[in-house]
């Protein structure tokens, strides 16, 4: 009997530190690896500055009233850059969905009931150059840097992934040299989901993107790593 407590108190002994150890250990934040949320988000823009391509969405569900802009752009965007997808834009009441490729400085569509492609000035439409979203100095990755007040938040399960979530606010200077339509004095209200290996999975950005009311964007980030080259149609 005395053998059998001794091995007890033994057993014991040893269990104490390897529980605390434990204790430890799970009180840590696997996604953020100890690093502030500010060295979180600047590791995820350094992920999507150095990616070859990306597929990029970038939406909304509505614009406000009387105003001419981008409902949805949707493509691969490269670091040549370029862009290859299309664009839907609502111009005078009316959507229109064109494919666009931009590349060497330049954007081109095919507008409705045409059968080529033909360059045109993205701010007619409201619209950025989308190949200028890549750019690692003014494009949707100088976001991630330029927000202030980040706080770290929850965590969300998104298919087998799970995200953490991280809030702040963009200066409109920032904002508006990605779009040249944003109100550049204006703050912009951010929330990013990032994965467990500090990518930037999307982004939700709030703000005067036209000067005429608060639009809200949603930007969708997949397929890091996708090789294209970007062609002039």
């Amino acid at each position: 009997m005395i053998r059998r407590r001794r091995l007890l108190v033994a057993l014991l002994a040893l269990a104490v530190p390897i529980t605390l150890a434990l204790t430890g250990c799970s009180g840590g934040d696997s996604s953020s690896g100890g690093s502030s949320p500010t060295q979180v988000l600047a590791g995820a823009k350094k992920q999507l500055d150095e990616t070859k391509g990306v597929n990029l969405k970038l939406s909304t569900k509505k614009l406000p009233k009387g105003v001419d802009g981008v409902l949805e752009a949707a493509g691969i965007g490269t670091h040549q850059p370029g862009f290859d997808g299309s664009l839907k834009v609502l111009v005078n009441n009316v959507t229109v969905d064109v494919p666009v490729v931009a590349v060497d400085g330049k954007v081109y569509a095919k507008l409705p009931f045409t059968n080529s492609f033909a360059e045109l000035n993205p701010s007619d439409y409201g619209a950025p150059d989308p190949a200028g979203l890549m750019n690692p100095h003014t494009g949707l990755s100088s976001w991630l840097t330029s927000t202030k007040d980040v706080k770290e938040g929850g965590k969300s399960r998104f298919g087998d992934q799970v995200l953490t979530t991280y809030t702040g606010t963009i200066p409109g200077s920032a904002v508006a040299e990605t779009i040249p339509s944003a109100d550049g004095g204006a703050d912009f209200a951010a929330t990013y989901h990032i994965d467990g290996d500090g990518k930037l999975v999307d982004a939700e950005v709030t703000g005067p993107f036209y000067r005429s009311g608060d639009v809200a964007y949603t930007i969708a980030l997949s397929g890091y790593g996708t090789e294209k080259v970007v062609t002039k149609p």
